[in-house]
């Protein structure tokens, strides 16, 4: 009597899978998902957490660092064609990837499943966080583009909210958590780190680069909800902003400029 004989189950690999030719359009697109993650949007987003810890320095810096990035030239054409653009690309079909993925970690709990869950819900609250901040810093309220010195004015009064404050910091670590493994996904999947030694190298690069954005994030976010220029003026005048000049008075307990 002939017995039934199951089908071979291909257990699941632990290790991080390149990528590979032959399997159509999805092959591309993969591409070009992984890659816009590290450029042009991871270098947007290294260059707007440098350009914000101008924020520590007060409101005047901080409009002349937002009054310099509006003055680039073609700044609209870079900002729709290196900034939105990418950025929906990445997310919309970064969702059509978790969509279509199974994590398993009940089933399959290694570590490297459990980075997939967590870049995936990672990048849920990166994607959230870049929308409405970009929708209320960008779009709505005060044009800051024509208003550079209402810049830090706007960022304090819409940290003012505790809840939003508590949702900056929080979606800032999972930005920079999302962006940091990912730079460790692109080395092993384009082949950059081939071996597993040079891929546990990379990984003390990435956290030290992940801890690195945290800090200035979370630095810069102090910088407008802390003691230092609680009197920030709604709006400074081209003029003050040119020669340095600010309304508010320095707060008692900011150290003493060097002499």
């Amino acid at each position: 009597m002939a017995t039934a004989v199951s089908p071979a189950v291909t257990p699941p690999t632990r290790g991080v899978q390149p990528l590979q030719a032959g399997e159509g359009h999805s092959f591309l697109l993969r591409r070009l998902h992984s890659l816009s993650g590290i450029v042009p949007i991871g270098a947007f987003l290294v260059e707007h957490f440098v350009s914000n810890f101008e924020a520590l320095k007060g409101p005047v810096a901080y409009a002349q660092q937002v009054r310099f990035l509006n003055a680039l030239p073609f700044v609209r054409v870079l900002e729709w064609t290196f900034i939105f653009l990418p950025l929906l690309y990445h997310a919309i079909y970064g969702l059509y990837i978790w969509f279509r993925g199974k994590s398993n970690v009940v089933y399959y709990p290694w570590a490297g499943n459990w980075m997939y869950v967590a870049q995936r819900w990672t990048g849920m609250i990166a994607f959230i966080y870049i929308g409405q901040h970009v929708w209320r810093q960008r779009f709505s309220g005060v044009s800051l583009p024509e208003h550079p010195g209402a810049a830090f004015h706007k960022v304090q009064m819409e940290l003012s909210n505790p809840w939003i404050l508590a949702f900056y910091a929080i979606a800032i670590i999972a930005t920079c958590w999302h962006f940091a493994y990912g730079v460790w996904l692109f080395s092993a999947k384009w082949g950059i780190t081939p071996g597993d030694k040079a891929r546990r190298k990379m990984g003390y690069v990435c956290a030290a680069l992940g801890i690195a954005l945290v800090a200035i994030g979370l630095s810069s976010l102090y910088a407008f909800v802390g003691p230092w220029y609680k009197n920030a003026p709604a709006d400074l005048t081209p003029a003050q902003i040119t020669n340095g000049e600010s309304t508010s008075s320095a707060p008692s307990n900011e150290p003493p400029a060097s002499k």
